[in-house]
């Protein structure tokens, strides 16, 4: 109570500091949101440059293999593979890594990477560049026991947010995408192949009591017809549309395969049919 006998309101009992200290505590406040801000965007700046040299790795890459496929192409097409069993626009990038398995593209597309192969460890490139360095965006890479003809060449490849690698290929969700992209090239060392489009969909590989539903992982070897037809008839089950292209026992199979995003366990699957 004050000297007059009445009580003073909450507002007069306050200390002089206690404004000062709010305000102290709006300034950190607003300090650690800036700073919150600023992470963030150097993160997101780190990330666009990473990604940019990443891809300019790659893009120097295909300019070395589609420098020599002109040359070639200059003097009449048709060049043999070296002495090394290697086609020549391959000879170089062969030389500096013995990995290189082969070269995967499709016109119109962002998607024109060398695709790699480790036997001992399959995952190997998933987060290396085609030196072996570190690299998020990895490099395309086959299914550790593929093999030359094995009848089917099962391919992985990161879904990059910034549409690099094999982001593209979810676009074969769309029908009219595959009307307007319907064959895929894939080169071994040692032979060219153009692939025609047979189907799309999306595969779930959550491990369940019963295993996964479909194992599109496991069918490489697809040189025994039984084979065929069992991976056939899965393929046409889960396709989500009819492009009236099949395959007969002989063939040789391409599957790419990348994350869909819609599940952890969800990937986006394309199968093509060798035609040349």
């Amino acid at each position: 109570m004050d000297r007059c006998g009445k009580h003073r309101r909450p507002s007069e009992n306050r200390e002089p500091g206690t404004a000062r200290r709010r305000g102290n505590w709006y300034l950190r406040l607003a300090a650690l949101c800036l700073g919150i801000f600023l992470l963030s965007g150097g993160l997101l700046l780190r990330n666009r440059l990473r990604a940019g040299r990443e891809q300019a790795a790659h893009a120097a890459l295909a300019r070395q293999v589609h420098r020599v496929e002109e040359q070639i192409a200059s003097q009449g097409g048709g060049a043999l593979p070296t002495q090394d069993g290697v086609l020549p626009q391959y000879q170089a990038l062969w030389e500096q890594n013995q990995d290189l398995a082969g070269w995967i593209s499709i016109p119109g597309t962002a998607i024109d990477y060398p695709v790699m192969h480790t036997a001992l460890d399959e995952e190997f490139y998933l987060r290396r560049a085609f030196d072996g360095s570190q690299s998020v965006s990895g490099t395309p890479f086959l299914a550790a026991d593929c093999f030359e003809g094995c009848g089917n060449y099962i391919v992985y490849g990161h879904n990059m947010r910034d549409g690099s690698m094999f982001a593209a290929l979810l676009s074969y969700a769309d029908p009219s995408f595959r009307r307007q992209h319907p064959t895929i090239r894939y080169d071994t060392l040692g032979e060219a192949g153009t692939y025609e489009v047979l189907a799309a969909f999306y595969a779930d590989v959550t491990l369940g009591d019963a295993g996964v539903d479909f194992p599109f992982y496991a069918y490489t070897d697809l040189r025994d017809p039984g084979a065929l037809a069992d991976y056939l008839d899965q393929v046409r089950a889960a396709a989500l549309y009819d492009t009236g292209v099949t395959a007969e026992p002989g063939d040789q199979l391409l599957t790419l395969a990348t994350c869909s995003y819609h599940t952890a366990d969800e990937r986006f699957v394309v199968v093509a049919r060798r035609v040349e």
